[in-house]
């Protein structure tokens, strides 16, 4: 019996240990949310602010890879352009 007893009042100093590691994850996966994502389709144009890519910069893009020749992006630009 004293043995139990001094588990139930003597290790209650471990809990708030937990309390402040608890909030530093919430607190950091709420900014990761926020602005950890970096991996997003939206490219910022000044003036504009966020707007999701065109087709023209995905094709500029694929060009300057090289996963196209030349000739394949101009005659995809003449098609997307109209």
């Amino acid at each position: 019996m004293p043995h139990d007893y001094f588990w139930q009042w003597h290790a209650w100093w471990v809990f708030p240990m937990f309390m402040p590691i608890f909030w530093l994850v919430i607190i950091g996966l709420c900014l990761y949310f926020i602005f950890g994502r970096h991996r997003s389709s939206r490219t910022w144009a000044p003036g504009r602010g966020f707007e999701d890519e065109t087709a023209l910069d995905i094709l500029k893009k694929r060009y300057a890879k090289g996963e196209i020749s030349k000739d394949e992006f101009e005659q995809m630009k003449r098609d997307i352009q109209g």
